[in-house]
């Protein structure tokens, strides 16, 4: 049995190796915005077939019509136990949640271990590693399965520097950035990247987070899973690695957080270290205060103030996509309309009307 320690090394041997069909586990969250993990495999991945999610709390629905009312043929277990069906063949169990710390609550540590029990390996993209836990190294072992843990940092010495290879890059570079954490950053650059294809264009999604590596994207780095004084440097190797290897006609980078959340500001790194043509700017017009920050007195910035503030850092904002979660389907017209208005530049919603009118902008800056 091997214990990995995760190499963010784009097309390396280890990454290609990690494949197949695979159970994710929600723990009861699978409705929520917890289980983002889960949600952007239910929508797609070239790396693994979701044959199955274990959510005690929606057992006996399908995931997909769980997550938008769209049967996907993915069921949904109480049990590890349950999976365990011939057809569905799983190779791995994928933790699909993300948790407050990043940590491995105890429910689901049991559900790990009944998945060990089982044969199943263990796919980990918490910040909590479970290839250090003594308990679980020695069951693993016992069952010749393995422990593979998503959020590792590169070890001393493989960590890149920016150095200002990113002007080699000739293709245009557009980052779906956002006003908070957790509003569908990436979702929406998977939609985007995939809609470009279809449209026969030559199109590279660069992930930040470990979400984007399990849904099959081949550049890309665990944002924050490195050190600050690595990330530009990483920013840049990753877009460099993916001309240099593929010759794309357009990339598009997955944000993270967003540049005001005071909890972990960010986005700054990928219009200046990445030298971005546009951005494509998320919102959630009913969400006021930063997710789990309802304490907080500073609230969410108006798409008015971030776009502002990404012109001031060199960026035009191609775009407004919105986060229509919680609004009626009126309120979220009528928002549209009157901010396409006031902007002066498109307002989408990407999960209701698809993402056409993004690819037509991306078309504009391919064919420029």
């Amino acid at each position: 049995m091997q214990l990995y320690v995760f190499l963010y090394k784009s097309g390396s041997i280890l990454q290609d190796m990690i494949s197949g069909n695979t159970i994710a586990i929600t723990g009861g969250m699978l409705h929520t915005l917890s289980a983002k993990t889960t949600h952007g495999l239910i929508r797609g991945s070239s790396r693994f077939k979701l044959v199955g999610v274990v959510d005690h709390l929606n057992a006996g629905k399908d995931a997909g019509e769980v997550l938008d009312g769209k049967h996907r043929n993915i069921p949904v277990f109480s049990s590890i136990k349950e999976t365990l069906n011939p057809g569905l063949d799983a190779k791995y169990a994928l933790l699909g949640i993300a948790t407050k710390g990043g940590v491995v609550p105890p429910e689901i540590k049991e559900v790990i271990v009944e998945a060990i029990k089982n044969g199943l390996s263990i796919i980990n993209g918490l910040h909590q590693h479970i290839s250090t836990m003594p308990d679980l190294i020695a069951l693993a072992k016992k069952h010749h399965v393995e422990l593979i843990d998503v959020r590792k940092p590169k070890p001393f010495g493989e960590a890149r520097f920016w150095n200002g290879d990113i002007v080699k890059v000739k293709c245009p570079k557009i980052a779906v950035l956002g006003t908070d954490c957790a509003l569908g950053k990436r979702t929406t650059t998977f939609l985007m990247t995939e809609a470009l294809k279809a449209a026969g264009h030559r199109a590279e999604m660069i992930y930040t987070g470990q979400t984007g590596w399990m849904q099959g994207s081949k550049y890309g780095f665990i944002f924050d899973a490195t050190l600050n004084d690595f990330v530009s440097g990483e920013i840049e190797g990753a877009v460099v690695s993916c001309w240099e290897n593929e010759k794309p006609d357009i990339m598009i980078l997955e944000g993270q957080s967003s540049l005001r959340n005071p909890s972990g500001p960010c986005g700054s790194e990928f219009i200046i270290s990445a030298r971005l043509d546009g951005v494509i700017l998320q919102h959630h017009p009913v969400r006021k205060h930063y997710k789990d920050m309802e304490y907080y007195p500073d609230q969410v910035a108006t798409p008015q103030q971030e776009i502002a503030l990404i012109r001031m850092l060199g960026a035009p904002t191609l775009a407004v996509t919105v986060n229509t979660s919680k609004m009626t389907t009126e309120e979220a017209r009528k928002y549209q309309q009157e901010m396409e208005a006031e902007l002066g530049i498109p307002v989408v919603l990407p999960l209701e009307d698809g993402p056409d009118r993004l690819v037509e902008i991306c078309e504009k800056l391919i064919n420029t």
